[in-house]
């Protein structure tokens, strides 16, 4: 079910499936990407994974658990609706017993957007409810309306940064110490552009139209873009705040407890992570 708060500036919406944003409006014009044949999704939730260990598969106490899809299950759990005030709204996920068959641990996640003035803040709050210790990874995905072709459309990070990319037999380097990509389709044959541990504490699409989505991420050791290269009609960018590199660099280390980017949460602890997106 969608649930909408405004202000005088600014719309949002989120679905209680997947506690998913589905549209984000400034003075009426739409952000989010809308979804679609070229890419399904508005700007789904990471976790208790972001991506996917090696054929989906880890173990967790000693034994073998199996994830039913890329990027944790999250993003596809129905959620309940937590509440809401003039200008925020909250969703809440606890374990069951689709999430116990995947993932042995007991907790609570609950996602929060508040809105205030041309910016939407997203916080996570996740809950051990376990008797032991917790692992897991964490991070946003969200999809923003861009028409890449032509070069016309820039990422502007905040610092001067180093991103080097891995590509088959070799790598490339994306910036050299400096902060501004020019978009282009085939710049993600190689799928993501990632940067962990970054200098920089935020991140600004600026589109073609004027446009921009400034997206700060103060607690992220990893950002990410992303767009397919698969369908021409993918006209969107995903900036992607994440608590670490995707569970993948930590393959090395089968048992969840092991993974060295994973977050360890003691129980009853609680781990808030929120990030920021301003629109213009």
């Amino acid at each position: 079910m969608l649930y909408e708060i405004k202000n005088d500036k600014l719309s949002i919406s989120a679905d209680t499936f997947g506690a998913e944003l589905h549209s984000i409006k400034l003075d009426g014009k739409e952000y989010l990407w809308q979804c679609g044949d070229a890419w399904k999704r508005y700007a789904p939730i990471l976790f208790p994974f972001i991506c996917s260990p090696k054929d989906r598969t880890y173990k967790a106490g000693g034994q073998d658990y199996h994830m039913a899809a890329n990027h944790g299950f999250a993003r596809d759990s129905e959620f309940t609706y937590a509440g809401s005030t003039k200008n925020s709204v909250s969703f809440l996920l606890k374990d069951n017993d689709v999430t116990l068959a995947q993932y042995p641990y007991h907790f609570e996640l609950e996602v929060t957007y508040s809105i205030k003035g041309s910016k939407v803040t997203v916080t996570n709050t996740v809950k051990n409810t376990d008797e032991k210790a917790m692992y897991f990874y964490l991070g946003g995905h969200p999809a923003f309306i861009c028409d890449i072709q032509g070069g016309k459309c820039t990422v502007e990070y905040e610092k001067n940064e180093h991103i080097v990319q891995p590509i088959p037999n070799g790598e490339r380097t994306i910036l050299d110490g400096e902060k501004t990509i020019t978009l282009t389709r085939e710049l993600f044959d190689y799928d993501v552009i990632m940067k962990d541990h970054p200098a920089s504490k935020a991140v600004t699409l600026k589109k073609s139209d004027g446009g921009f989505v400034k997206l700060s991420f103060p607690h992220s050791d990893c950002i990410a873009v992303w767009t397919s290269t698969g369908n021409p009609d993918a006209q969107f960018i995903c900036l992607e705040p994440w608590t670490s590199v995707p569970v993948y660099e930590d393959d090395a280390f089968e048992d969840i407890e092991n993974k060295p980017h994973a977050i360890k949460l003691a129980p009853e602890a609680v781990y808030t992570y929120s990030y920021t997106v301003e629109v213009g």
